[in-house]
């Protein structure tokens, strides 16, 4: 089996490794912290990683991969804005 490594290639691997990460942030954090938390962070670097995913599966056409990344994207998008909304009140 011949693995070619294109762009697209490139760009889904970026993504799955950004989307990666945020479970080793979160990891990291919570045991600085001694105690389970999800950082701001974690939204970030999930929106990323989605956000390539999801522009990949879109280039390879897979629709099953397209519904999981785009509801996953909605999911991260919307957990900033209440983050964002409640430290706006918090701020006032």
């Amino acid at each position: 089996m011949e693995i070619k490594l294109g762009l697209w290639t490139l760009l889904g691997l970026g993504g799955q490794m950004l989307f990666f990460s945020r479970f080793l942030y979160q990891w990291i954090i919570s045991e600085k912290r001694k105690e389970s938390v999800i950082p701001t962070g974690f939204w970030f670097l999930s929106l990323g990683g989605g956000l390539l995913l999801l522009i990949y599966a879109i280039h390879i056409k897979d629709p099953v991969f397209i519904l999981g990344q785009s509801t996953g994207f909605m999911i991260y998008l919307r957990n900033l804005m209440l983050i964002y909304r409640k430290k706006g009140r918090v701020c006032e």
